[in-house]
């Protein structure tokens, strides 16, 4: 567990694959990453902005 969430990756990622973003939620904002390159940090956004992308993607906005 790290200081907030933790981690995770779609449930479209198959453990076979490896080039897919992690998630890690927080209270206020959201935390993404890629998992071939962890130690290369992190990316974090506002919580209500990767809840109006996922809602976009939802519904074929995107």
């Amino acid at each position: 567990m790290t200081e907030f969430g933790i981690w995770h990756k779609s449930s479209y990622s198959a453990a076979a694959h490896q080039d897919c973003v992690e998630v890690r939620e927080n209270p206020h904002t959201v935390d993404l990453r890629d998992t071939q390159h962890r130690h290369l940090g992190k990316l974090t956004v506002p919580r209500t902005e990767w809840t109006a992308f996922l809602n976009a993607v939802r519904t074929h906005e995107l």
